[in-house]
């Protein structure tokens, strides 16, 4: 079995699920992503300065609307498209919360491409798009979804919007599983 054969088959606590990976949390201590088991979660690389950033508003509004029912929006700021996210910890928990009311998770900033890529991403980019596409993250805003069991079960571009069709049909396919 390939390495994104076995991400995809991981369960909760498999070492290869993204979900039992250590990462801190955006105001420091530890994110425990763990917590997440058994929840469907859309896994964000977010950023503050970018074209893309309205999104936060509808990652919002998806998070509120299925968080009761086992949903969760992580945000993962990352400032390595053409520095669109460079400010400190503080800065981008003010930023999300004033502009945009983000009350949904949101872990330190990483890299998610490259050699310094944080494992969390090591574990979504192997998981292919609609369209195909595997590997390195595109831009600000690609999102991966992650099924109640662990696994990698979608990838959505940038441009994808948080309530576009596609994307609310798959987490509530999720959410139904």
């Amino acid at each position: 079995m390939t390495t994104s054969e076995n991400e995809r088959n991981a369960v909760p606590g498999d070492a290869h699920s993204p979900l039992g990976v250590p990462i801190d949390a955006l105001q420091g201590g530890g994110a425990d992503l763990p917590q997440y088991a058994g929840r469907v979660v859309l896994v964000v690389n977010v950023a503050s300065k970018c074209g893309l950033t309205p999104q936060y508003a509808g990652l919002e509004r998806l998070h509120e609307r299925y968080a009761a029912r086992g949903f969760t929006v992580l945000g993962v700021p990352c400032n390595q498209f053409m520095g669109q996210e460079p400010g400190s910890a503080g800065e981008i928990a003010d930023f999300c919360s004033a502009t945009y009311g983000v009350t949904f998770p949101m872990t330190e900033k990483v890299d998610v491409n490259g050699e310094e890529r944080h494992p969390l991403y090591d574990r979504l980019v192997g998981h292919a798009d609609a369209e195909g596409h595997t590997g390195d993250v595109r831009w600000n805003f690609e999102k991966f979804l992650i099924g109640r069991d662990g696994r990698v079960a979608g990838r959505f571009s940038p441009r994808t919007e948080p309530e576009a069709a596609e994307l609310v049909a798959a987490v509530e396919g999720l959410l139904e599983a």
